[in-house]
């Protein structure tokens, strides 16, 4: 995999695989299966990895990593592009800093994040901690502009290469865009076939950034995901006509807009097949 898995420029410069692996898993794994799962992405090629704080898997992430250099999967941490999340608790000027280097603790990474997404657009009493959905009574409006100097004092310090953030829509993009000094590189937000998102696509390409993709095949099995993407009768045709899974015509669909995307962790991997053998085509 790790041969054909194209990558993409950030406007910061750095270089992502457009194909990630994602962490986050409901209801959550045991530690080792997690850990076994991440080393056997890297065995099989994936060389980056979606996380966050919220996902509470950083530290088994960490320590996949870690024995996979000590295996020689890996040469050095360098050939890993790791992403990791600051959650709405620690969405406050004075605690950006401090949650990014705790990430960095559980990763087991001494120096550096690839990239660091604010993952909502809200903030949250520090109290409310990681919890999800943050309670209702501990929502707090996020001060963007302090919020965001805060992200680029990361990259800034070295502690992440690239900042963006997750789940913004086009006018709260457009409000980081107003204020910053160092402009989002990503935005991972939720596509798929069902939910296409064209203009927040579109609004991301016209202004330099890349546009990520969780859930290319849907939230199925989560408290606030659905099954409509499965259910897509026209997907399962198009699969049928071109001797593909489902999965497949999925990634691949999603591919072919131009954007990256984030796959499940856990389940198998056969199932997400290549995506870079076929085009669909317009009819």
């Amino acid at each position: 995999m790790e041969n054909v898995i194209p990558a993409v420029t950030l406007n910061s410069g750095s270089v992502m695989p457009i194909l990630g692996m994602g962490t986050a898993a409901y209801p959550l794994v045991e530690p080792e299966e997690a850990k076994l799962a991440f080393l056997n992405a890297i065995e099989i090629g994936y060389r980056h990895f979606d996380t966050a704080a919220s996902y509470h898997c950083e530290g088994f992430l960490g320590e996949a990593i870690a024995e996979a250099l000590q295996l020689g999967l890996i040469k050095s941490r360098d050939e890993l592009f790791i992403t990791s999340k600051l959650w709405p608790c620690d969405a406050h000027p004075n605690l950006v800093v401090p949650a990014i280097q705790n990430s960095l603790r559980n990763l087991k990474l001494k120096k550096y994040l690839d990239l660091y997404l604010i993952h909502f657009p809200i903030s949250s009493n520090p109290s409310a901690g990681f919890a999800f959905p943050p309670p209702k009574d501990a929502l707090l409006p996020m001060d963007y502009k302090s919020v965001w100097a805060a992200m680029e004092e990361c990259q800034k310090l070295g502690l992440t290469k690239s900042i963006g953030v997750s789940n913004f829509s086009c006018k709260k993009l457009q409000t980081i865009l107003d204020i910053a000094n160092i402009p989002p590189a990503v935005n991972q937000v939720e596509m798929n076939p069902v939910w296409q998102n064209l203009k927040l696509r579109d609004f991301c390409k016209a202004n330099s950034i890349i546009l990520t993709a969780y859930s290319p095949l849907g939230a199925r099995g989560t408290p606030w995901g659905s099954n409509a993407v499965h259910e897509e009768q026209v997907l399962h045709e198009i699969a049928e006509a071109r001797g593909k899974t489902h999965a497949q015509v999925c990634l691949r669909w999603v591919y072919e807009q131009g954007v990256s995307l984030i796959v499940k962790s856990f389940n198998e991997f056969e199932d997400e097949g290549e995506y870079d053998d076929f085009r669909l085509g317009t009819d």
